[in-house]
């Protein structure tokens, strides 16, 4: 087989892999699912507009490194690194959890003066709707829509806490699920305390991010090091020759397949591991 027909099957066979890949990206139809089912399972599934790019722009940056250079490995390994790496390098979500954590305690205290005058739980989440921080504006708007749609408050508010999906919103709607079954009288005070602990706790998780920050800043110049590093590797073959040999692609294969993982392990090892939630989601639950 010559080289110009070996280059032509792995084209082939590169498109027909990112074609199978996004194809199935959009995966099947959703719509008659739950709306938060489908979104969690969309989110979860589909490839986004830069992914895409990134992985037929690396595959195509593959194919032209392995013309010049015979390492056929290439085709595989750069479109990999080019989804991968982005991926691994990123921010966790704890910015935007802490900054939901934050919004949270706002609103808390807004209730809290709110439910001060008298008024109704209903009428007081629907004040406080025209105060409410941005982080979590949608899912308060959201709750009131609920309650304006004749849902029972105890029902609006667990899908509340369902779409926030935090140990602490938790806490905040079993408070209102409280004042909701009673409605009697101390739910401010009672606030006014939980707030306060949500002030505590935004406070001690910012540090923990703050010194998570030191060892994944160190491992992104790790890795844009050693990216560098094995470009030179590619591009100086008469130091690098021994790599492109059948038992040298295999060899490399490895490195790479062990280097991935190192990187994986580091990503689990600087992410935190979320609260267990204390209400049973309502999907779990068998609501609607």
């Amino acid at each position: 087989m010559t080289t110009a027909t070996l280059a032509l099957c792995i084209l082939v066979a590169v498109v027909g892999a990112i074609l199978v890949i996004l194809g199935a990206s959009y995966g099947p139809d959703t719509r008659g699912l739950p709306t938060r089912s489908a979104l969690r399972g969309r989110a979860t599934r589909d490839f986004t507009r830069t992914q895409q790019i990134q992985l037929i722009g690396g595959a195509v940056v593959g194919l032209v490194f392995a013309l010049f250079t015979g390492w056929w490995l290439l085709v595989i390994a750069v479109p990999v690194a080019a989804v991968g790496l982005p991926w691994l390098l990123q921010k966790g979500p704890e910015e935007n959890t802490i900054a939901k954590l934050d919004a949270l305690e706002s609103w808390t205290r807004s209730l809290a003066g709110l439910t001060v005058s008298g008024a109704g739980l209903e009428r007081t989440i629907a004040a406080s709707l025209s105060s409410c921080p941005e982080a979590i504006r949608p899912q308060v708007t959201q709750l009131v829509a609920r309650l304006n749609a004749r849902w029972t408050t105890t029902a609006a508010l667990q899908a509340f806490a369902d779409d926030l999906n935090d140990e602490t919103a938790d806490v905040l709607v079993m408070h209102l699920l409280r004042k909701a079954e009673l409605r009697g009288s101390g739910l401010a005070a009672s606030l006014e305390d939980l707030a306060k602990s949500i002030f505590e706790r935004v406070k001690m998780r910012r540090q923990i991010e703050a010194d998570r920050a030191t060892p994944r800043n160190e491992a992104r110049f790790v890795v844009y090091f050693t990216v560098a590093l094995l470009v030179l590797l590619v591009l100086a073959q008469q130091y690098s020759a021994p790599y492109g040999t059948p038992v040298g692609q295999l060899l490399f294969a490895a490195y790479l397949v062990s280097y991935a993982l190192v990187l994986l392990w580091m990503r689990r090892i600087s992410r935190g591991e979320p609260a267990p939630r204390l209400l049973v989601p309502t999907e779990k639950a068998g609501q609607k």
